[in-house]
């Protein structure tokens, strides 16, 4: 009889206990929360059809219409526009990153250039927001002595009215 209530424990621990303790269980979702119905099995194989088409697409260097359709709208709405309005456009500047990138490649004699070219445009970007923010501040500083003035003026020329 006590190996009976001996195995039946042991059984309850692995089944409850040791499971919890290897994955314990989250916690329950508030009330407030409506659970989502599962997904059928028609369901579950068009989700995996549509991830894989997007992952076997994303592997191609062009990634085409089919992941970034807002992207081709725009191109498409340029075609009224000549031919030079499209060679400026695939003519464009490399980003940023871009030319640091290639400028890694080089080594550090390239990669100090580019960098110092970064640096100065944040720089004079700085500067020029600096200068901007300064020149706002002190018209605001004169707007307000401005009306400090007009209020004064009205005041005294108020005053002399009233005694007169």
């Amino acid at each position: 009889m006590k190996v009976k209530v001996v195995c039946r424990k042991i059984y309850e621990y692995v089944r409850y206990d040791l499971k919890e303790i290897a994955f314990p269980s989250s916690l329950p979702d508030p009330p407030h929360i409506k659970k989502r119905r599962k997904l059928t099995l028609r369901d579950r194989f068009l989700v995996l059809k549509e991830a894989s088409r997007l992952y076997a697409a994303s592997w191609v260097r062009d990634i085409g219409p089919e992941l970034r359709p807002n992207e081709y709208k725009k191109d498409e709405d340029d075609e009224d526009k000549p031919n030079e309005a499209k060679s400026r456009k695939k003519e464009k500047e490399h980003s940023t990153l871009e030319d640091l990138a290639v400028a890694a490649r080089g080594g550090m004699e390239t990669l100090r250039p580019a960098l110092q070219r970064v640096y100065m445009t944040r720089a004079s970007a700085y500067r020029d927001a600096l200068k901007s923010f300064i020149e706002g501040y002190q018209e605001g500083i004169q707007q307000t002595m401005e009306k400090k003035d007009d209020s004064k003026s009205q005041k005294e020329s108020d005053k002399t009215n009233t005694s007169a």
